[in-house]
């Protein structure tokens, strides 16, 4: 395989049918277009130049407020990695640690249905945290390279829940295709 190119899409382990190629890849872009954001947060964190001032005096989060700005960055880039469960084996099984579940196969449906409402609410977040920006420009009072640098930032995770809706519908697709159904037990 030329190098620079994804690998084979992982097929099912129960009946065989591989995610689409798009999908595959459009899994791989979520986490991509969440981490523009994290970096941002986590520079703020650092007290690098990104031109988060008011004032003229440097935002500095307290350490209770950095640890939350770092936490969410690793959540959010860990539940963007979700994604993935979606186009590989490992998203068809819950994890072992799990009372009650772990170790079982992931009914299609309830992937489907928290997949589908997590895609909803990011849009309608991220859409709607987007349009105030547009609309309301630099309330913040930030210096206009910062808050430019904010907005290149943050605008990536408009793409999030729509890639995951996309991502979402091809999973739906492949496990509820017309194909032969296998049992639950069978998996």
């Amino acid at each position: 395989m030329p190098t620079g190119t994804l690998s084979p899409p992982a097929v099912h382990g129960c009946d065989g049918r591989p995610p689409p190629r798009w999908a595959v890849r459009a899994a791989h872009l979520i986490p991509l277009v969440v981490l523009p954001s994290g970096l941002w947060r986590i520079a703020l964190v650092a007290g690098l130049p990104i031109g988060a001032v008011v004032a003229g005096v440097p935002i500095r989060p307290g350490v209770g407020e950095s640890l939350y700005i770092v936490a969410l960055s690793l959540v959010s880039e860990g539940l963007a990695l979700l994604a993935l469960g979606l186009v590989r084996p490992w998203g068809e099984v819950f994890p072992g640690w799990l009372p009650r579940v772990g170790g079982r196969r992931v009914p299609p449906p309830f992937a489907v249905t928290v997949a589908t409402a997590g895609a909803v609410a990011l849009t309608l977040i991220w859409g709607y945290a987007m349009w105030g920006a547009l609309v309301n420009g630099n309330d913040l009072g930030l210096p206009a390279g910062g808050f430019a640098l904010l907005v290149v930032c943050y605008a990536p995770l408009v793409l999030w829940g729509p890639l995951l809706l996309a991502v979402t519908w091809a999973y739906h697709r492949r496990r509820s295709g017309g194909q032969v159904r296998l049992a639950p037990d069978d998996c």
